[in-house]
């Protein structure tokens, strides 16, 4: 069985150690411990694999209590339908969240495209439009 301890799913995974054992505390991973004082932990194959759905879940905006509800299905001696059921209700609730933002983005892009087209023109009226360069995010200034 192939263990793996906490630095190597660190370095591995891109997180830090700390993320990982807020993970651990928050009951979506649960290694063993070691060694004389117990402090020592072994992630196994199964933990290493339920950070990488869990770091997934978090990239697709997953909150952790839905992501733990995930994991568990897949734990579960059952078979494949509720937790694509599961899976495919937390995917469409996101999708349509996302939507929605990404509606309310474009509905302020367009508002602050009209402000300024507005702004400009209005300088301009007042010959001092060549002056103004809109700041970008790679501008030293």
């Amino acid at each position: 069985m192939t263990q793996y301890t906490i630095t190597e799913l660190a370095r591995e995974f891109d997180v830090t150690p700390r993320a990982i054992r807020f993970y651990e505390d928050q009951g979506l991973l649960a290694p063993s411990r070691e060694g004389a004082s117990g402090l020592k932990r072994v992630f196994s194959g199964r933990d290493r694999t339920r950070l990488k759905l869990t770091l997934r879940g978090k990239r697709l905006g997953f909150t952790l209590n839905e992501i733990r509800a995930l994991l568990d299905l897949y734990d579960s001696p059952t078979d494949t339908q509720p937790q694509l059921e599961a899976f495919l209700d937390t995917v469409v609730r996101h999708r349509e969240i996302l939507e929605r933002q990404r509606a309310d983005l474009d509905a302020t892009l367009e508002d602050l495209a009209q402000y300024e087209s507005q702004a400009r023109t209005l300088l301009a009226k007042n010959g001092v439009g060549e002056r103004i360069v809109p700041l970008t995010l790679d501008d030293d200034q």
